[in-house]
């Protein structure tokens, strides 16, 4: 049985790094020398097994969408402004009393018996989809810009770090109320800076509480492909906004890079990035997101991970449910080119780092869970043995993910409150 020992454990990263030693292939160009653009040609949309495995990225059919209130047929109408002081309007709170149906997270403190009271500093406004002939709601009903901005703060500060819920159900009430968010903005008549103000930190908040579900969780509590959908129709919203613009928003850099994270590997994303303007993908969020999404897909799993530990929260829990995916096709890829009848082996530490997983048994875990033996604190490759069965685990994801608050508040980090997070195109870094 074959032991790995210093060469060969530089052979092993130069496996996962996907080109030849001593020499960068045409393949493994950084974003902006000439010729990386061009694997959004004709050959790149042809989509290669691998990319089918990935979440495929496409543009929903986005419900609250402002493009009705956009349209050269309303020119000449001016939408009213939302007058509702509160995150829900008087009379929902108490139809919803009446009705009994007010979510635990929206009831007065002791009030979940029988008749459980709403609690005007609690309840927040639920999404009701629009219907056809359905007259638009008046403005008592609507709430302005400083009204959602600040039911925004309220969802990520008060709501999102709940711990007496389960992360799904946070996830599923923060969703549907954001949603409402996002459609009472549409019926107003918001300018894009205003609308991008609301909607940057309510989809920042989408992301946070999407990325901290554990699998497990969400039988029963929460749809996994609806909140994938409510953030894409986020990104929708807040890119239409962005389009409509003249002139770059101070968070867009950011926000941008977060859309080709969350759709990593995905070929139409990526090329809806590429035909940003140069200023703007010059920003550094821009830069290393383009960085992590050619990593991505050329394979090079040593570099993807290097750069997935760099990322900020943020970015993080953007790119978080891909990172089961890269780990799962970095120990095929070893196991492909280390597996031999009698057995070679590497120590599990070396898998912890390599793959940045958060200790040994995830690492033993995820050996197992694939099919290989291990001995003590080494994991053997034996031809045949690898084996896939079922979606990939995220696993804890502690190092790449939740340890990047660095005592910062989720409120702070969806509101921008630290200047280093706002990236101005041009801007000096």
């Amino acid at each position: 049985m074959g032991r790995f020992k210093g060469e060969n454990r530089s052979q092993a990263r130069w496996i996962m790094g996907g080109v030849s030693k001593g020499r960068r292939s045409r393949k493994s160009r950084k974003p902006g020398e000439e010729g990386w653009a061009s694997q959004t040609g004709s050959q790149a949309c042809s989509p290669s097994p691998r990319q089918d495995a990935v979440p495929r990225f496409r543009w929903p059919s986005d419900a609250e969408c402002a493009s009705s209130t956009h349209s050269p047929a309303m020119s000449d109408y001016k939408l009213p402004m939302g007058l509702c002081p509160d995150m829900c309007p008087a009379a929902e709170r108490a139809r919803r009393e009446r009705e009994r149906r007010l979510h635990r997270l929206e009831v007065e403190p002791g009030g979940c018996g029988n008749a459980p009271r709403a609690d005007p500093r609690r309840t927040v406004k639920e999404y009701s989809r629009p219907a056809a002939g359905k007259p638009r709601p008046p403005p008592s009903l609507l709430r302005p810009p400083p009204v959602l901005l600040a039911t925004v703060r309220y969802l990520a500060g008060e709501v999102a770090d709940r711990t007496d819920v389960s992360c799904a159900e946070v996830a599923s009430f923060v969703a549907d109320r954001l949603r409402a968010v996002r459609l009472d903005l549409s019926l107003q008549g918001v300018d894009d800076a205003e609308a991008a103000a609301v909607l940057e930190p309510a989809l920042a908040t989408l992301l946070v509480v999407v990325a901290r579900m554990r699998p497990e969780e969400t039988r029963g509590v929460a749809d996994p492909v609806l909140l994938q959908t409510q953030v894409q129709e986020g990104f929708g919203s807040l890119r239409r906004c962005y389009a409509r613009g003249k002139a770059p928003h101070p968070r867009q850099a950011a926000f941008q890079g977060l859309f080709l994270l969350y759709n990593l590997g995905s070929v139409e994303a990526l090329q809806e990035v590429l035909q940003l303007p140069a200023a703007l993908r010059a920003c550094p969020p821009l830069q290393t997101a383009l960085a992590v999404d050619s990593a991505f897909r050329e394979d090079n799993y040593a570099r993807l991970f290097r750069l997935l530990r760099t990322l900020p929260y943020l970015q993080s829990c953007a790119v978080q449910e891909h990172i089961g995916y890269a780990r799962r096709k970095a120990l095929s890829r070893l196991s492909r080119a280390l597996s031999t009848p009698r057995g070679q082996t590497l120590p599990l530490d070396f898998i912890v780092h390599l793959l940045a997983l958060d200790g040994l048994q995830e690492a033993q875990d995820l050996c197992q869970a694939h099919g290989l033996t291990l001995d003590k604190d080494r994991v053997i490759f034996l031809r045949g043995q690898y084996s896939e069965e079922g979606l990939p685990s995220p696993g804890t994801c502690h190092l790449l993910v939740g340890s990047k608050l660095q005592g910062h508040t989720l409120e702070e980090v969806v509101m921008a409150e630290e200047e280093k997070d706002i990236h101005r195109p041009g801007s000096p870094t």
